[in-house]
């Protein structure tokens, strides 16, 4: 096999495989779970290389980039990963306020008024932590 045929083969085997991965959540696993914001072109531009080779690799490859929110730039917004929140969960499955402005504090630097009498406190469900890849402890 020339030369050349093995350097295109070796290109379309790896841009194959990055959308099969979905770039977004291999490149920057730091920016999952984000909700919103800026997409980041670079991460769009290697999802669409996925189309302009193969439409279903690509499709998916963006389908979990937004699901995961890894798409998105974090344009100055902290936040932090829904496995470092376990810490704040006691043993009945109730969320320990002091544990968890400590963890926030420690990940984020921002200091929170969790204890704020007009703070809406909403209660999850079990479906929820699920979707986080946590187990409710209760």
């Amino acid at each position: 096999m020339r030369l050349s045929s093995r350097v295109i083969g070796g290109v379309l085997l790896a841009s194959l495989f990055s959308q099969l991965t979905a770039c977004g959540s291999i490149f920057f696993p730091d920016r999952r779970g984000q909700i919103e914001g800026r997409i980041d072109p670079l991460v769009a531009g290697l999802n669409a290389v996925g189309i302009l080779f193969y439409v279903i690799p690509g499709l998916i490859a963006f389908g979990i980039d937004f699901a995961t929110g890894a798409i998105y730039l974090p344009n100055d917004q902290y936040s932090v990963a829904p496995e470092q929140l376990q810490d704040a969960i006691g043993a009945d499955g109730q969320v320990d306020p002091l544990k968890l402005k400590a963890i926030i504090l420690r990940e984020t630097g921002q200091q929170l008024p969790l204890d704020d009498p007009r703070l809406i406190q909403h209660s999850g469900s079990s479906a929820q932590l699920a979707a986080y890849g946590l187990r409710p402890e209760a």
